[in-house]
């Protein structure tokens, strides 16, 4: 997780009204994907991970700053590609405070079979996405 918020780090103050996630995908101890959500907000740090692991995804780990996001937006649901690319389990920082995802996204995770826990780094996610979150209280 401490990757994922490192990636998250990179992109404070760049990802627009979106938060600057971090994701990391791992397999067999080694980090085959690394993404932070881009410039502007878009694409997902989720999708950037995606793209680098490529069918290596498959089986592997995820570990994302923020609950991957459950609701068609600008872009189709983070959750949907996590589930298509076969990741065995997700280790998810914080929960999403947004009222279309909070806690849908960890469950859609969950009913698809895929080992979702949530609270992993939580202290330092918070702190590496401080002032997205000030701007949802």
């Amino acid at each position: 997780m401490n990757a994922a918020i490192a990636a998250s780090l990179s992109q404070a103050g760049r990802t627009g009204e979106n938060p600057n996630v971090g994701c990391v995908i791992v397999k067999n101890g080694v980090i085959i994907g690394r993404g932070a959500t881009a410039d502007g907000g878009r694409p997902h740090a989720e999708t950037l991970a995606l793209a680098q692991a490529g069918a290596a995804a498959r089986g592997a780990d995820v570990y994302v700053t923020l609950e991957p996001c459950s609701h068609f937006g600008q872009t189709p649901p983070c959750t949907d590609a996590l589930i298509q690319a076969g990741i065995q389990r997700c280790f998810i920082a914080l929960i999403d405070p947004d009222p279309r995802v909070n806690f849908q996204g960890a469950a859609k995770l969950q009913e698809a079979g895929i080992d979702t826990s949530i609270g992993l780094c939580e202290i330092s996610a918070k702190e590496a996405m401080s002032d997205w979150l000030k701007n949802r209280a």
